[in-house]
């Protein structure tokens, strides 16, 4: 067998990324299965982490603002939605002068069904458990006539893309849209080095858990042997860049055998399987990631406390 012909993709990518020279690296959404969504979501909770909510305090201040910045008949679209916890306020303004349509877009059907619960409330919480464009381009093909779509890309995981490969996803997102639709794109800010080395590296060990999941889920999955014991969850800063840089790091020299992917892979020790990076920007960056994908930044609103950008992009 080899990679090729491999029809689980994710056996495919697994092995494509810890067979790459140098350095190995696994995609960071397979972070995010059942177990990885409620490490996240308690990730989320962790003091040293601010991130999330500095998002929902954004959007709880200027929920009124932001949906006064779009025109009437609005049809709202969440990109890796989660529990929809954050959006509760955007959809309750929006609320006030129209029907909510919310369609939550997860690749975690777990947290599309508490996010359906959730908010079911507010208005009709339709969710699709898909990829980000798949789940769009779905979206995109069932609204109305005259319908604007916002989309909401919160929580700043447009840090986990590359600087180029993040305008690229932009610009696929503004292939699904029309002119005037618009883009709630939450971008996590530049702040001290021992801050975000707390944030993703907390004492109590929850990111550490969630990275680690990673290895537990290959093992359950694609029928692996990684012994979770063996490798440690490291967070890099890398100033330059502009990045935080998750890694598990092996403790000793060892094999793991993917039998899903016909894999045999060794380590050394010290070596290190790349999981996620952060990227982290200042607050005139946004406006260019714009321009470049076919948007204009229309609006932009701060968190003071957690250095954090919700950034309003219409398509043009």
């Amino acid at each position: 067998m080899y990679a090729g012909a491999l029809e689980n993709e994710f056996a495919r990518e697994v092995r494509a990324g810890l067979t790459r020279s140098g350095q190995k690296t696994l995609p960071c959404r397979y972070l995010y299965d059942d177990v990885g969504s409620a490490l996240f979501e308690a990730i989320t909770f962790l003091p040293e982490y601010g991130l999330t909510r500095a998002d929902a305090r954004i959007i709880q201040k200027n929920a009124r603002a932001i949906v006064g910045c779009l025109p009437p008949n609005v049809l709202v679209a969440e990109l890796g939605s989660g529990s929809g916890t954050k959006t509760r306020a955007l959809l309750e303004a929006l609320r006030r002068r129209q029907v909510v349509v919310y369609y939550p877009i997860d690749v975690s059907g777990a947290a599309l069904a508490k996010c359906a619960r959730e908010l079911g409330p507010v208005g009709a919480v339709l969710p699709i458990e898909s990829t980000y464009v798949r789940g769009l381009t779905d979206v995109a093909e069932r609204r109305a006539p005259g319908q604007t779509l916002l989309v909401l890309f919160l929580g700043s995981t447009i840090g986990n893309f590359e600087s180029e490969a993040a305008v690229d996803f932009l610009y696929a997102l503004r292939l699904c849209l029309r002119p005037g639709d618009a883009l709630l794109l939450g971008t996590d800010l530049v702040k001290p080095a021992e801050q975000l080395a707390a944030a993703y590296d907390d004492p109590a060990g929850v990111t550490a858990a969630f990275n680690l999941n990673l290895l537990a889920r290959i093992n359950r999955e694609l029928d692996a042997d990684f012994d979770l014991r063996q490798f440690e969850h490291v967070a890099r800063w890398d100033k330059q860049a502009q990045r935080v840089e998750m890694h598990l790091r092996s403790r000793i020299y060892q094999i793991a055998n993917v039998r899903s992917a016909d894999l045999l892979v060794d380590f050394v020790p010290n070596e290190t399987i790349c999981t996620e990076t952060c990227q982290k920007f200042r607050p005139e960056q946004p406006r260019e990631m714009a321009r470049q994908a076919g948007f204009r930044l229309a609006a932009q609103w701060l968190d003071a406390e957690w250095p954090f950008a919700e950034n309003l992009l219409v398509a043009v």
